[in-house]
């Protein structure tokens, strides 16, 4: 049985800038405030292509605390750079992803990478928040960098187009990224006309960007950057491509518990909440200039 459709939602009007580096669209929570129908999922910040002018100064969001969640952020155009206060760096260009696990708590820092600050060009980036569940909200803060050529490769037949699977399984491709609660993130470069079909479990919170191009899924048709919300009913999802086109499909199995957040901190309880921000402010997540 197909994956109905709850709704399909357009791009929001304005975007917004997450630092002087990221200009970005939030799809949720404010495009869609009810957490339990997105969960694990808690937040998706789209920064659609924009060309950065040249710049001396390294335009990105300085030194900032998380804790209690992860955040992964998916290159698609232009490169990024990254610290954080446990000693990890890295950069990621296109195709490539950056997953860290904040866990007990972290500073961290994400700016464009040198070389490319300087030259300017295309940006364009996803950043998804994905929750813990209570008993791995204190986990030791992690950082998995995974590369293209790292992912699962679905090939499709006659060459019409390729999945990245960054985590979970599409049609027995698995991908390499460790998550706390299951999980698929699959990154989708559809030819025009072509058509994938792939099955995800009933019970998962289900969800699809279309980052370029535009596509029939399951008979409803979604233009460029539509984010389609599916019901937890059935389990195939059929893509057809009416361009060329690049679409992120990610689901997981919903974290039934409360959640407390205030700004980069999720917990549990409002008094967890009180605790995260006393470390901080103690100086407990380490230190990052």
């Amino acid at each position: 049985m197909k994956k109905p459709i709850e709704k399909i939602f357009r791009r929001p009007e304005q975007p917004g800038m997450v630092g002087d580096g990221f200009r970005v669209y939030n799809y949720f929570p404010s495009g869609y405030k009810i957490q339990r129908r997105v969960s694990p999922f808690l937040l998706l910040d789209f920064n659609a292509e924009y060309v950065f002018p040249p710049s001396e100064k390294i335009k990105g969001v300085d030194v900032h605390p998380h804790k209690g969640f992860e955040t992964v952020t998916i290159a698609y155009k232009g490169s990024v750079a990254h610290h954080d206060s446990t000693g990890n760096s890295g950069t990621i260009g296109p195709g490539d992803v950056q997953w860290m696990t904040a866990g007990a708590g972290i500073l961290h820092k994400e700016y464009h990478e040198e070389s490319f600050s300087r030259s300017g060009g295309a940006f364009e980036m996803i950043q998804l928040w994905v929750n813990l569940p209570k008993k791995d909200k204190l986990t030791r803060p992690r950082y998995q960098a995974i590369t293209s050529d790292q992912m699962g490769k679905y090939v499709l037949p006659e060459e019409k187009g390729l999945v990245n699977v960054i985590a979970g399984v599409f049609n027995g491709v698995k991908g390499p990224a460790s998550t706390f609660t299951p999980i698929n993130l699959f990154d989708l470069h559809l030819k025009n006309g072509a058509s994938v079909a792939t099955s995800i479990p009933e019970s998962h919170n289900t969800l699809m960007l279309v980052i370029n191009g535009k596509v029939i899924v399951n008979d409803a048709e979604a233009s460029l950057h539509s984010f389609v919300l599916f019901k937890n009913e059935g389990e195939e999802i059929i893509i057809e491509a009416k361009e060329e086109s690049v679409i992120l499909l990610l689901s997981g199995e919903p974290i039934d518990e409360p959640i407390a957040q205030y700004g980069p901190f999720v917990m549990n309880t409002q008094q967890e909440i009180i605790d995260a921000i006393h470390e901080f402010q103690d100086g407990r997540f380490g230190i990052l200039s």
